[in-house]
Formats: structure tokens, sequence, C-alpha cells
């Protein structure tokens, strides 16, 4: 199912143009901001915060159109990733990457081939690529994804591991995520984007923190590629001690902006604040600070009634996942005390939580930091609106 939705919504993005107009008079723009707070009770004990600035136009995330073009017409590549990730795949220490992923080809038998398959069609854009960043990374091994477990676990699409998937792994020397992200983000965001503010502020800021790391992510789809600048913040074994939720702390602010970027019009759904919590155990939330948006049903999902209304949506709001989306409505900022909500479960009255030693993917970290629900977070409730 999350595959489908994630589809659709996708499908929606590609197809619309940068101004759509509801009954509501609501606009999307190909560019969005979001602020994403795992807290991962049941796998890592960590909880991740993390700012996306993503798009579908590589005019507002650069890329030189002819190596998009030649990606996307390469039906075996999956995903282009760069990240001063500690550990992007097994093998790989305090060094940065760039890892170019690759479908499987059935036909290739063993492992000295499926090697030398995925390193030929790698090499033939890792030039272009490290030109693109300034960067000289070397090649260093083929990763093969032997299971599933990751994505089935966090319900990611599988496009950047997975069953299938060999990643040709190029590293280089590590750099400190602050000049990382000044250096990459002056590359590829445009200067107007730059100087807007809201959530790329946020991140810029969010890079100095010792913990701070940044990946860039490029997935071809049919016609366009998805275009993702992440900077995340982990605090590392913090996610059982949490019975009040306040996403804006774990984003080091005291309040949010929208981009400037949006100003010219009504662009409700390209800033979102999205929280995700995983337990071992079924949870609920219970004393929400902020405002709840009027929802309805539509295809088992809440769907807001009236998006000029600031607040949040939680679907579900109860279980061993729970997910809960802010929309600013027609408001450009939102203060800390306006997203606190608290948690309630017997784990977190008793401040233990299960280890259920889930064996996951070596490349967990790399998942964990592209995307959990991220890719589709801002479009989640087109599908509703486009009914």
């Amino acid at each position: 199912m999350q595959k489908k939705i994630l589809f659709f919504t996708l499908t929606i993005l590609i197809g619309v143009s940068t101004s759509f107009t509801y009954a509501q008079e609501m606009n999307l723009a190909t560019f969005q901001e979001s602020a994403q707070v795992v807290v991962d009770r049941s796998i890592s004990q960590n909880v991740t915060a993390s700012i996306t600035l993503q798009s579908t136009s590589i005019q507002e995330i650069k890329i030189p159109t002819e190596l998009e073009q030649s990606i996307r017409d390469d039906d075996r590549i999956t995903a282009v990733i760069f990240t001063n990730q500690n550990q992007c795949v097994l093998g790989v220490v305090d060094q940065s990457c760039i890892m170019i992923n690759v479908q499987r080809n059935m036909e290739d038998r063993g492992i000295i081939a499926i090697q030398d398959s995925t390193k030929m069609i790698a090499e033939k854009y890792i030039g272009e690529i490290n030109q693109i960043f300034d960067t000289n990374a070397e090649f260093h091994s083929v990763f093969v994804h032997t299971d599933d477990k990751t994505n089935q676990a966090l319900e990611t699409s599988g496009a950047i591991s997975g069953k299938g998937t060999i990643s040709a792994v190029y590293t280089l020397p590590m750099e400190d995520t602050n000049s990382m992200y000044e250096k990459v983000s002056a590359i590829l965001i445009p200067k107007i984007i730059r100087d807007a503010g809201g959530f790329y502020d946020v991140a810029k800021k969010m890079s100095s923190d010792e913990n701070a790391k940044m990946t860039f992510s490029m997935i071809p789809l049919d016609s366009k590629s998805l275009l993702q600048l992440r900077l995340s913040v982990m605090y590392p074994n913090t996610a059982s001690t949490i019975s009040e939720m306040s996403p804006l702390e774990f984003l080091q602010i005291e309040e949010i902006k929208r981009s400037d970027y949006f100003s010219t019009g009504f662009y409700p759904l390209n800033s979102i604040i999205q929280v995700v919590i995983l337990s071992p155990e079924s949870i609920s939330i219970s004393d929400i600070k902020g405002n709840i948006v009027p929802t309805q049903i539509i295809d088992n999902e809440k769907i807001p009634t009236d998006i000029k209304k600031q607040g949040w949506i939680f679907d579900p709001q109860e279980g061993e996942v729970i997910q809960g989306k802010y929309i600013f409505g027609e408001k450009t900022s939102i203060k800390k005390d306006e997203l606190k909500f608290s948690l309630v479960g017997d784990d977190i009255e008793n401040k233990k939580v299960e280890n259920k030693n889930i064996e996951l993917d070596e490349s967990i970290v790399v998942v964990v930091i592209i995307t959990i629900v991220a890719i589709a977070a801002a479009l989640f409730y087109l599908k509703g609106y486009k009914k």
C-alpha cells in the first residue's frame, strides 16, 4: 500500500504544473521543504531530526540536463547518493561516499559478474558526478544488498537499498558537515531559494552540530528525477526517554518559518513538519498543545477538509507506528509550544524499550538518513484533493 501511495503521489507531482488551482485556490510548487523528526524506539533507539529540500525541477536543484537525462534513461540505475554518513556501507569508515545504485541484471552469474557489470555502469557517470560536486571520489567496492529487512521495517521504497540492489561505492576524504553543506547547497540550490530562508536556514544552522550529516540523493523516475538535499542530526539513545514530544527542540530552534520562495501565492502543502514514532508496543498521543485540523477519510486516509487552517493531522494516532503531519495553513511561521504533544504507553511510563534485535541490512544508516516517508510527506494529501 505504501508503494502505491508513493507512486501515485509522485505521479501527480510530475504531472501538474507549478500553479495548480483547487476549490480553495491552492497552488503546488515543484520545490518542497520538509522537517522531519523520527523517534525510533523499535530499532536504533535514536531520534533523528532532519530538513529535506526536494524538487523534480533541475532548475530548483541544479543538475546538468544531459547527465540527469542520461541517468534516467539508464533503466538499471535506481539512485545516486552523495553522503558523509560515517558508514555508508559495510567496510567504509571515516570517509564520505558517492554511491551509484544499480538494479541487478539477472543474466549475471556469480559475484564477479555482478560486480563487473555494476562497476561498468557506474564508471560511465562517476567522472561527471565528481565534476559537479568538485570531488575526486575513487572506486572503493561493489556492495550487494542481500535482503529487504530494512525496507520492510521502515516502509521505504527500495530505491536506496533492498534485495536485488547493488551499490558501486566511491569514497573520498571525510569533510565536516558544516563546510560540506555550505559547499553543496551553493552548488545545487539557486541563490533565490537560499536567500528566501525558511527551512534552508534551519538546515544551515543544524549543520554545525557535531552529529550532523548531509546526504544528496537523485532517484530517477519515468519523466523526471526526484532530487533531495537532506541535513540530519542524530540524537543517540534518546528515544526511550521521551514522554513529551517537542519537534522544534530537536531542530534546535524556537520558531520555524516557511520559505519566502512561496510568498507569491498560497502553497500550503509545500512546507510540512512531520513526526514519525516507531514503537515495539502500542502507544498513543495526548495533551496536544496546537490545533488539530478537521479531516475526512478518503481511501482509509485522513485528508484535511480545510487547508487554510494550521494544525496537526495524525494518521494513525495510536499503535506501533504513529505519523503526524503539521500544515501551516495560511500562517508563515509556527512557534515551539504550538507543536508539543505527549506520548502515552506502558513502555513510556516505565522508560523501558524492548530490544527485538532486528538484523538489518548494513546500509541501515543511509536508508534512515535519506527517507522513511519523506518523499511523500508533502504530497500525502493530494490524493484527496485530486478526487
